[in-house]
């Protein structure tokens, strides 16, 4: 069967650095990455020597200060830069936009004195990061935590279990979320937690549907001692970094959805190029043209609007709203589109034979993780509606 070598996405970028930005990631991810991705992925190993490529590549920190080690881009860039890699490999293009959850906090609410100290060796040292939030008993209901951080004289006694955490016993960073004080939101501080830290350990990685080269597992603090000097922002405003750091992490999901679902489309493409019934070419046939018309549609429309929300982060302007629409669209979409990819090639599609029933597999985490897609509809709603009447 011949194959159909996909075209590179039409990127409309807004300088000539963020175009050699591009290619330079095009370049990693068909040479480094996409080769070994099936066989690594079906092995269940995660490639940190990729995650060490990238910072020795300045790819880690691409949304953040030069003066730190990052790269000054804007989210409108760093965000197809993840595209780019979870085109190639979904666990790939979320680990970065993990670790970049991760640092959100120390790059945003840390002192000049903990950024100058720490994120340095965060953004471009090869250290890869994590985000605890989510508790076994508060998932969605995640202002109900119940990880506790005490007092212990110029330091804090951090103790309870962080449940799906992405790199969890491979990190070399936490950002945690523990209640400091009262019930709710307003008792809960942000912590960053080495990842050797003692009393730190970690679970077996959870057993997933998909993304297996990505490791999630429950992380346990047993009377973790952590420095004031390691707490990011003040007493009891842990909760406003988290769903801070959340808005942005959204798009980064977004972003990785249409990657994977443009994955799923070349793919999709060029199979129907290459396989023939009834003497031409399936891509003859209307019902299947539809189809992949249909698939090529909803990525644009994706794209178009996790961009539209980048640029207002971008701006400075207020932007959840629109980052909960983009992470629930795409995300959906994703998850169309590689169904749609799976039907196109038929009996094939649903044999590890071809990258499509991966892909299928792997999108459906996408509507689950930073926020369920049942989540960003009441976000949306509220914004849209107001708040529920109780």
């Amino acid at each position: 069967m011949p194959d159909r070598a996909p075209q590179p996405v039409d990127r409309q970028l807004p300088t000539d650095e963020a175009r050699d930005l591009i290619s330079l990631v095009r370049d990693i991810a068909q040479h480094e990455i996409a080769p070994k991705a099936a066989e690594e992925e079906d092995a269940g190993r995660f490639p940190r020597e990729i995650f060490t490529l990238l910072s020795r590549s300045g790819l880690l920190g691409l949304p953040y200060d030069s003066e730190y080690g990052g790269g000054d881009q804007p989210y409108e860039v760093y965000l197809q830069v993840l595209e780019e890699l979870a085109a190639a490999r979904l666990t790939v293009g979320l680990g970065l936009s993990v670790h970049t959850l991760a640092s959100y906090g120390l790059a945003a609410y840390g002192t000049k004195e903990q950024q100058v100290e720490h994120l340095p060796a965060m953004l471009g040292g090869g250290l890869l990061g994590a985000y605890a939030l989510s508790e076994p008993a508060s998932g969605s209901d995640a202002a109900s935590l119940r990880t506790k951080a005490v007092r212990d004289g110029d330091g804090w006694v951090v103790t309870g279990t962080k449940s799906w955490i992405t790199h969890g016993g491979i990190a070399d960073f936490y950002t945690v979320m523990a209640r400091t004080g009262e019930e709710g939101p307003r008792g809960i501080t942000a912590f960053l937690v080495p990842g050797d830290a003692e009393g730190l350990s970690a679970a077996a990685p959870e057993r997933k549907m998909g993304l297996k080269g990505s490791p999630t597992a429950q992380i346990h603090l047993d009377g973790v001692r952590v420095p004031d000097s390691r707490r990011l922002g003040e007493e009891g405003q842990g909760f406003t970094i988290a769903l801070s750091a959340l808005d942005s992490g959204r798009l980064g999901i977004a972003a990785c959805a249409i990657g994977l679902a443009q994955a799923a489309l070349d793919e999709a493409v060029g199979y129907a190029a290459g396989r023939q019934q009834f003497g031409r070419p399936i891509s003859d046939f209307q019902g299947l043209r539809f189809m992949i018309a249909d698939m090529a549609t909803q990525i644009e429309a994706g794209r178009a609007l996790y961009l539209a929300a980048a640029r207002l982060r971008d701006a400075g302007r207020p932007f959840a709203r629109q980052a909960a629409m983009a992470k629930l669209f795409c995300t959906d979409t994703a998850m169309k589109v590689t169904t749609d990819a799976v039907q196109v090639l038929g009996g094939y599609g649903y044999t590890a034979d071809f990258p499509a029933e991966r892909y299928m597999r792997e999108a459906k985490v996408l509507q689950i993780v930073e926020g369920t897609n049942q989540i960003q509809r009441m976000v949306i709603a509220r914004h849209v509606s107001g708040p529920e009447t109780r």
